[in-house]
């Protein structure tokens, strides 16, 4: 049986991407929120939690971006060292 309709798995992908930055802030944020009250230290803790979280995320997201759009290699392990 052959698959009708576009091919979806690349927006499936990009959409975790999305989902997995939006997860990193919210954690961290929620850790944050921990912290302020059983220390209780003021908005420091969510401020630098969702700052940690979004600088994470959007590392993750950058790193995972550039490697879904970088060419494959001829060898096929993403190895471009071993090519002469």
């Amino acid at each position: 049986m052959t698959q009708k309709g576009p091919d979806r798995s690349g927006w499936i992908r990009f959409s975790g991407i999305g989902i997995e930055l939006a997860g990193a802030v919210a954690g961290m944020s929620l850790l944050g929120l921990w912290i302020d009250r059983h220390y209780d230290c003021g908005p420091w803790g969510v401020v630098i939690g969702a700052t940690l979280g979004l600088t994470g995320g959007m590392y993750n997201m950058i790193r995972q971006s550039l490697a879904a759009f970088r060419p494959p290699s001829d060898d096929g392990t993403g190895d471009e060292s071993k090519k002469q």
